[in-house]
């Protein structure tokens, strides 16, 4: 099969998941809205997730038209024309890095903006599917996620197959060098799912710690009880930060890495070309495959989502688990054909079967942190049980053991990432000389290939969330809610293990972006082949990347902090003024309690991001002074990330662990819902929120981040 074939079934793949995606879309549409009770819960949380995103997306809008502003003047007047650039004025180079950057912003805001959409037309049906079958319930929330998993990996797909379409036709740019005219796309998929992922985030967890705090620890009510002002915010909450926010996460985690190994690709094959042994498909055909084996990954998870059904007295978790074999199996076998096809070498007939056992690596790899994720988070397991037991002392002992169990669990996923690093990168050294590279990208291309399905295993958790919520607020029998508990239970699993691929992911992928940075700089004719830590100037950099990741967190908890300290408030407030709440004859203000979290979620997501951006772009340019700005961001970039990855480590699982402790207790351990043990797990769960759904989640993009501006920026520092 002709390489030429690669780019048009890249198209096709990616538009045809998107008519997929609306299909699931419009079968999950049709589905039984349940009662007028349940309706009347449902239309507030989606008209407070849909005022939020609004908001939220005007607000990212108006950063991203004014950043666009800064990097075109930059490109086009400021660092003027090098022999070297890939367009022959600086001001072409700066109109397609724009182009690309407004791109990758306006299509990850797309996406996000239509998961979240369906998301929240499916969890009333959900709810009411519970009423007669659980199977039912179980389809309709997978595949209402299933329609934000598609449309992620769909569209980040589409972005770079069509700017590079575009860029081919449109420019006499040689093949090899057009990942670098594009480079800007996953910058701008990245600056959105920052801000995405802090302000949903600050959102749902200023909401989540008011509402606990004040209804589950002052007033004694249960979770999800209408009486609580705060708990339709809650519940948007779960909407804004779980499907909006991650969704964005993804979609930059697909873009950034599919231009990353682009890159890596091209430099290989032209290197190898140069010394008489071409890859039987080209540069294009190297350069295309990140993408074809994406293209092959949707497929898998298309098959793998329809796949999923549950019987009445099954676990939903073993059906979840069964789609998610079948999607990774298929996609292995996809992988197969893709290397086998574009990866072929007549000088080392045995390079493509090299590389597709790199990709094995990468799949491995994520089945690997799956697990370690389930380990540390569920609570059949030692680490939640031990925090579980050492609530029964207070508050203060189940915050130490919670940190003491977040420190722990780092040691397990830095040895499963080094071993996949390794491996893939000693593979690539013996298929081809100086392929190690590019084997550590074909293990990300692996790792990633059912992103699609993953990110559906996540959305599927706020849809159930809010199922819960609304059978819970609409007083539907004891029997339905035990069904939406089950499904709400499964779903906390999969958003955990959601955060545990992502972060593993975003590991193998920080590693490989690296890699492409360097080797644009050689492009660029800036050749860089280590990071010398000795000299004063680059060993700043380093410094100052370790202390971003600290600085960062601290600035995305406290936002929580402030966020929820003004939500506690107005709910102490409601039931001081009017204390016809509390019993059941007066009903909360919930419009004023998600207005009041919408402001103060917004307000708090501006310092850290703009702090995220801003410091990269600050030590390249002041160090360029010095003749070391390259230099001194590289090392920026390299200890910002491994710092970023072992933070973002403790804060998911610590925070889930806390989280799944609580929810042990509230099975009837150590005294059950209600008891001190009880009331002190909530406390240690409150402190484990802005960890794992605000800072951990947040942190993920940020190492992302951190690699895209110094790709789209570093002619600037040269």
């Amino acid at each position: 099969m002709s390489f030429e074939l690669a780019l048009p079934l890249i198209l096709v793949f990616s538009i045809g998941s998107l008519f997929v995606a609306g299909y699931l879309a419009s079968w999950v549409l049709k589905k039984d809205q349940g009662t007028s009770a349940m309706q009347a819960i449902s239309n507030a949380i989606k008209e407070g997730a849909e005022a939020f995103l609004r908001r939220q997306n005007g607000t990212i809008g108006m950063l991203a038209v004014l950043l666009a502003a800064v990097i075109f003047l930059l490109y086009g007047f400021v660092r003027g024309h090098h022999d070297f650039d890939p367009v022959p004025t600086a001001l072409r180079l700066a109109f397609w890095t724009t182009l690309s950057f407004v791109l990758g912003a306006a299509c990850s805001v797309i996406a996000g903006y239509i998961g979240m959409w369906v998301s929240i037309r499916a969890n009333i049906r959900t709810a009411s599917a519970a009423r007669s079958s659980l199977n039912d319930a179980l389809r309709i929330a997978l595949r209402g996620g299933a329609v934000s998993g598609l449309f992620v990996v769909a569209m980040s797909l589409f972005g770079v197959g069509g700017l590079y379409w575009l860029v081919s036709h449109m420019t006499e740019v040689p093949p090899a060098q057009i990942p670098l005219l594009i480079v800007g796309y996953g910058f701008g998929a990245s600056f959105v799912a920052l801000f995405a992922q802090l302000g949903g985030g600050i959102y749902t967890k200023a909401a989540d710690v008011g509402a606990d705090l004040v209804g589950k620890v002052e007033a004694g009510i249960p979770e999800d009880d209408p009486r609580n002002p705060a708990v339709i915010a809650d519940l948007v909450g779960d909407n804004v930060g779980d499907c909006a926010g991650r969704g964005a996460d993804l979609f930059e985690s697909t873009a950034a890495e599919n231009i990353g190994a682009m890159i890596l690709g091209a430099t290989l094959a032209a290197a190898l070309q140069k010394q008489g042994m071409a890859f039987s498909a080209g540069v294009v055909g190297v350069m295309l495959f990140p993408l074809v084996a994406r293209a092959f990954g949707l497929l898998a998870s298309i098959i793998g989502i329809f796949a999923v059904k549950t019987r009445e007295d099954a676990d939903p978790m073993q059906a979840l688990n069964r789609g998610y074999y079948i999607a990774a199996a298929l996609a292995i076998a996809g992988f197969f054909v893709a290397t086998k096809w574009l990866l072929a070498n007549p000088s080392h007939p045995d390079a493509w079967w090299m590389y597709f056992f790199c990709g094995m690596i990468g799949v491995l790899t994520s089945i690997v942190f799956v697990f370690i994720t389930q380990y540390y988070t569920e609570y059949k397991y030692r680490p939640v049980r031990e925090i579980a037991e050492a609530s029964q002392t207070g508050p203060a002992t189940n915050i130490i053991a919670g940190i003491a169990v977040g420190f722990e669990c780092t040691l397990a996923p830095v040895v499963a990432i080094s071993i996949a690093i390794l491996a893939s990168y000693k593979i690539g050294v013996a298929a081809l000389p100086g392929g190690g590279l590019f084997g550590t990208a074909v293990a990300t291309m692996g790792m990633l290939g059912t992103a699609a399905y993953i990110l559906a295993m996540d959305t599927f958790g706020p849809i159930t969330d809010n199922a819960g919520g609304i059978v819970e607020m609409s007083k539907q029998p004891e029997e339905i809610r035990k069904k939406t508990d089950r499904l709400d239970a499964v779903g906390n699993t999969t958003k955990a293990l959601t955060k545990g691929y992502a972060i593993g992911s975003a590991a193998l992928a920080a590693f490989l972006l690296f890699s492409a940075y360097l080797d644009e700089l050689k492009n660029y004719g800036a050749e860089l082949t280590s990071v010398n830590l000795s000299k004063p100037e680059v060993f700043v950099g380093a410094l100052i990347g370790a202390m971003l990741v600290f600085f960062f967190s601290g600035l995305a908890i406290k936002a929580v902090g402030k966020a929820a300290y003004v939500v506690i408030q107005d709910v102490r407030a409601q039931f001081k003024e009017h204390p016809g709440i509390m019993q059941g004859t007066e009903k909360p203000d919930y419009g004023r309690t998600v207005d009041i979290v919408t402001r103060g979620a917004l307000r708090q997501m501006i310092a850290p991001g703009l702090v995220a951006v801003g410091t990269p772009i600050a030590v390249g340019l002041v160090f360029k002074q010095f003749g070391v700005g390259a230099e001194a961001v590289a090392a920026l970039l390299m200890v910002g990330t491994i710092a970023g990855i072992v933070m973002a480590t403790f804060l998911n699982n610590g925070g889930g662990a806390w989280d799944n402790a609580k929810k042990y207790i509230e099975t009837g351990a150590y005294g059950g819902k209600g008891s001190p043990t009880h009331k002190a797990a909530v406390v240690g769960d409150t402190v484990g929120d802005p960890f794992k759904d605000t800072a951990g989640p947040s942190l993920h993009v940020l190492i992302k981040l951190l690699a895209t501006i110094t790709l789209v920026l570093a002619p600037l520092f040269i």
